[in-house]
């Protein structure tokens, strides 16, 4: 109630013609303010996180909360089409007022491939996310322990926010372990993603959490590497399995570990072309052009 309150009153102050909610607050609780002020509304549900992988009491209270709000949306973007699916055959949405969108887009001409030279041929992995349990970084070292058995040269990498406020967060004790053993290299967070994507030779997401479509896998396939991300909720969308990286099962290390051993011993011109594969299925598909152009061509019939 408190935020619908709030988003009324800057909405009567600002005074907009429409408004671009994203994200599950924006969406339900600004939706309800616009609609009290006879203010058209373009939604954008960019996956559902935690929320619907367990389905208890909150879940069926989001449900009701997104089924009255998204009541009154002029239009409604979907990131995936597995998330428009629930929606629309739960009676969440109305089928005519939905699309789907290639996730948020990724600048294809700003994440371009980078040549990098390496100091030594050590093969890198690397695992870009909030550091949660959902985003399937246990699985990660747990796949890191059973390459390095066999291959102890390789690197494992892990960057993003650590110790953020989530009930799935991965403590500091809990990172400096894994340093300290040995398994992972945590490089912090970076305001300069591209060159850490550059210096990897594969991106790995083993994410099981409800993504909209991962924009660290768009960047990183934009930028021709490899990605290797599970067969799940969004992550799939990124990935056309063996041609422009590998899928894997959710919550399996083992099978992770074995797709990542696959592309180890993938000759490195195979590897290249798999990364040419990804940054073509990008401009092609994922381009953030095509997300604007959508967006304005909904916004110049919303203002007629």
């Amino acid at each position: 109630i408190k935020n619908i309150i709030e988003f009324y009153k800057f909405y009567k102050k600002i005074k907009p013609d429409i408004v671009l909610h994203y994200t599950i607050k924006p969406n339900i609780y600004g939706t309800i303010a616009c609609n009290l002020l006879g203010i058209k509304i373009v939604n954008n549900i960019a996956g559902l996180g935690t929320l619907f992988i367990k389905q208890n009491i909150v879940t069926k209270i989001a449900k009701c909360l997104y089924k009255y709000s998204q009541s009154k949306a002029d239009k409604i973007f979907f990131q995936n089409s597995d998330d428009y699916e629930i929606f629309t055959s739960e009676g969440l949405v109305e089928k005519s007022k939905c699309d789907v969108l290639p996730g948020s887009g990724v600048d294809t001409s700003k994440f371009v491939p980078i040549e990098y030279i390496k100091e030594d041929d050590k093969f890198i992995f690397l695992l870009i996310a909030r550091m949660l349990w959902d985003k399937g970084v246990g699985e990660y070292v747990a796949a890191a322990k059973i390459i390095k058995s066999k291959y102890p040269t390789v690197e494992f990498q892990l960057l993003g926010f650590l110790d953020v406020i989530n009930k799935s967060a991965i403590s500091k004790k809990q990172m400096q372990e894994w340093v300290d053993e040995g398994v992972i290299n945590y490089l912090g967070v970076s305001d300069n993603v591209k060159e850490e994507i550059a210096k990897a030779d594969c991106i790995v997401l083993p994410s099981f959490y409800r993504e909209g479509t991962p924009r660290t896998l768009l960047e990183s396939a934009s930028m021709a590497k490899p990605i290797i991300t599970t067969d799940n909720v969004g992550c799939r969308d990124v990935v056309d399995d063996v041609v422009n990286g590998y899928l894997c099962e959710v919550r399996n290390s083992q099978d992770l570990a074995d797709k990542m051993e696959m592309m180890l011993n993938l000759p490195e011109d195979e590897r290249k072309l798999m990364g040419e594969a990804g940054r073509n299925k990008m401009i092609n598909e994922f381009d953030e052009k095509i997300v604007i152009n959508r967006y304005l061509e909904v916004i110049k019939k919303l203002v007629k």
